[in-house]
């Protein structure tokens, strides 16, 4: 009972200084015994007087001369009473000893269970002053959420006394904790935590709240018991970070706004600069001019590759650089993008070759606009820095059990690295000659920028060099949704012998490796004379023409070291066209362009008899020819609409000179009324629109001008856009308007022309 009550008032929180005084003052006094002393004297001198008298009366009756056996018998009768007199005292003094052992047992153990009960309010007061040191909040409340107990610091939290807190909830009190309910006892016991907001007279101030719900297995009394930590200043630092990360995550964005903006804006300019610079070059100018000219379209390009890096980045930084996944084809970017860079690499005199494996799939799908943007900059960057020999495309599949990729490795014969720099030079901002005497320019962005390509796109990116033997690029990306190659690509040489004469070992081998993978025997040699004794059975010798003289001597000769039989094929480079006519007199059966195209030496060693040289073609560059339209020849009827006055005159005077009539309108309201308003024999062939003008910008006047079409039940007229914004997801967009085609800016005269005239062809 003691115990029970010492347990309940510490469940209470009553004070148990209220029971018990305190262990100085405590002292006990010896129990009173069970009998009255007086009482026991006077009844054992009650029967020593009636022993007494009955011996006295045995006596007289003796005196008297009464029988003898009544005196025996009183006689007796008083031993016997006197006998059990002597047994009762005995026994009463034995009952006595037993109260006194009983009585100060108790008293021993009462004074053992004050002192534990002492104890056990000592030790109590101990872990609630320690509770209320660490500043934390102790609560416990009933299963209907009113307070039972609340330690002291949780009192001068709200200020309230902590005897009145009893019977109150968290509500009444301001403080919103909800309650867990009684089904949330799967196992008899729930523990919960949050957060929570509790305001004070010194301001709001926040708290961990964490909760022990328990209910009792046998009476299914429900209690909960809460203590809470203050968490203010944590509070207020989570906030300060997040404050700060905002205003960093806006100044960044700011600036890749900024970054995004003045990097298209400077490409409206050098789409003036280079155009015209294309134009001028067209004309007649003397060798210095020429020179100038030339110069000036270098320097354009190298800014313009400097603000398409930019302009990368920015978007990297705003986070909006995800991919765009679409059926593409490997081969056909590979060789677009190594014919698109083989000026750079012929002007450098070094080689430039591409090979593509028979079993890399003929689609997958993958986003064509990054993969193209990795290949430029590593393509570039290995010609940029290599100034002998060449560059190496290759292209396989990477096939195991758990994976299928697509592995692009591009092999130079440049400088090399040292290893301290195969891993920094794809940090932002970073070159591996970081000097200011470096031989090489640029930003440092294009590697940096291509691993955060590939690695979106899911893939990998290395570089494994050794300094003075030229480095080797390499970089995957998943083949998704292959679809495989047409079979016997691999055998399709098969039986064939050819023979490669070129100085340009880079060149060479990639040839040699494309013959080779496809069935077929090829041997490499650097003069006639390594090339005779590989004569005898020779299908066909590829020779470069840039060992040929212009009389075809080299082919004789070849000739008569054996090489009489087979068909004998020139690589040209593309400032080698102009002697087509002379390789044809000389002999030569066909020419392939460098750098070669796998399919296309396919298709020319495969013909047993390869089509003739033909007559000599003009050169590329220059002017473009008047082409042959549909059925017809004469010009087309073409609408430029462009608010960029030297944009809109460099356009007009491209297609002028093609022979194309042109009419120019300054914003997207102008274009619509002229597409709409014109009488049947006046409609235009082709629109170039431009996405950005006033009034009216190009998608809405597409959207115009379709509409109009559709209600008057005419036919579509094509619609090119021109836009400085090269993304993928800006052509399906302005394809999914309605319009029929794409340019990109900086204008290329020869695209413009190409684009314009291949428009009404598919018409």
């Amino acid at each position: 009972m003691i115990a029970q009550s010492g347990s309940q008032q510490a469940d209470t929180g009553d004070d148990v200084d209220a029971v018990l005084p305190p262990a100085s003052t405590r002292r006990f006094v010896a129990a009173p015994p069970l009998v009255p002393e007086p009482e026991f004297s006077r009844r054992e001198g009650l029967s020593f007087l009636t022993f007494v008298a009955i011996v006295v009366m045995a006596g007289l009756a003796h005196l008297t001369g009464a029988p003898m056996f009544i005196s025996v018998a009183l006689l007796a009768t008083g031993l016997a009473g006197l006998a059990m007199h002597l047994r009762a005292r005995r026994s009463e003094h034995r009952t006595a000893a037993l109260l006194d052992e009983t009585t100060a047992r108790s008293r021993a153990e009462i004074e053992t269970l004050a002192d534990r009960m002492w104890e056990m309010q000592e030790s109590d007061e101990r872990f609630r002053g320690l509770i209320d040191a660490l500043g934390d909040l102790v609560i416990h409340r009933d299963r209907d959420g009113y307070i039972v107990y609340a330690n002291k610091v949780f009192a001068d939290l709200v200020e309230i006394d902590q005897r009145d807190l009893a019977g109150k909830t968290l509500a009444e009190l301001g403080i919103e904790v909800g309650m867990v309910p009684d089904a949330a006892f799967s196992d008899h016991e729930c523990l919960s935590s949050t957060d929570v907001s509790i305001s004070t007279p010194s301001g709001q101030r926040w708290f961990s709240w964490i909760e022990l719900s328990v209910r009792d297995k046998d009476s299914g009394a429900v209690s909960h018991r809460a203590i809470a930590r203050d968490i203010t200043a944590r509070k207020r630092a989570e906030s300060s970070l997040i404050t700060a990360r905002e205003r960093a995550e806006y100044a960044s964005q700011a600036k890749s706004r900024f970054l995004a903006t003045v990097s298209h804006e400077i490409r409206t300019p050098m789409n003036g600069i280079m155009g015209m610079a294309r134009l001028l070059a067209d004309t007649s100018l003397s060798p210095e001019q020429q020179t100038y000219v030339g110069a000036v379209s270098t320097s354009a390009s190298a800014l313009l590759a400097l603000i398409e890096d930019l302009l990368d980045y920015s978007k990297i930084e705003a986070g909006r650089f995800d991919p765009e996944p679409q059926p593409m084809s490997v081969r056909e970017i590979a060789d677009n993008i190594i014919e698109l860079l083989a000026a750079r690499a012929f002007a450098k005199d070094i080689g430039l070759g591409c090979h593509v494996e028979p079993d890399v799939p003929q689609l997958i799908t993958a986003d064509p606009g990054k993969v193209r943007q990795v290949l430029l900059n590593l393509i570039g960057n290995a010609i940029k820095f290599t100034d002998s020999g060449g560059v190496l495309v290759s292209i396989a599949r990477a096939r195991t059990e758990t994976s299928d990729r697509i592995c692009f490795t591009i092999a130079d014969t440049g400088p090399g690295l040292h290893d301290a720099d195969l891993e920094r030079i794809f940090e932002e901002f970073e070159q591996a000659d970081g000097t200011s005497t470096r031989t090489h320019g640029g930003a440092g962005l294009g590697l940096a920028i291509s691993r955060r390509l590939v690695a979106a796109m899911g893939g990998t990116i290395s570089v494994s060099s050794r300094l003075g033997q030229g480095s080797e690029f390499v970089f995957e990306i998943p083949a998704t949704a292959a679809t495989e190659a047409p079979q016997g690509r691999q055998n399709a040489l098969s039986g064939r012998r050819v023979v490669i004469l070129s100085k340009n070992a880079v060149e060479a081998d990639a040839i040699a490796r494309t013959i080779r993978a496809n069935g077929g025997a090829v041997d490499i040699a650097t003069t006639a004379a390594q090339a005779a004794p590989f004569a005898a059975g020779c299908d066909a010798i590829l020779v470069d023409a840039a060992m040929e003289e212009g009389d075809g001597r080299l082919l004789k000769r070849l000739r008569q070291s054996g090489f009489s039989d087979c068909e004998a094929i020139t690589l040209i480079a593309p400032t080698d066209r102009g002697m087509l006519g002379e390789f044809r007199a000389s002999g030569y059966a066909t020419f392939l362009a460098r750098p070669v195209r796998g399919g296309t030496l396919l298709r020319v060693l495969l013909s047993s008899h390869a089509p003739s040289l033909g007559p000599p073609q003009p050169e590329k560059r220059g002017a473009p020819t008047l082409r042959a339209v549909g059925n017809r020849q004469r010009g087309l009827s073409v609408l430029i609409a462009e608010d960029n006055d030297i944009n809109a005159m460099l356009a007009r005077a491209t297609l002028l000179k093609a022979g194309h009539r042109v009419r120019v309108v300054g914003n997207g309201k102008a274009a619509v009324e002229a597409v709409t308003g014109a009488a049947h024999k006046d409609r235009f062939d082709v629109v170039l629109m431009d996405l950005h003008m006033p009034v009216m910008d190009g998608l809405d006047a597409i959207a115009a001008i379709r509409r109009h079409e559709e209600e008057s039940a005419v036919r579509p007229v094509p619609i090119m856009v021109l836009s400085a914004d090269s993304q993928e997801k800006t052509r399906h967009a302005v394809l999914a308007h309605g319009a029929s085609g794409f340019v990109t800016k900086p204008l290329d005269p020869e695209a413009l022309v190409n684009a314009v005239e291949g428009q009404v062809v598919a018409a």
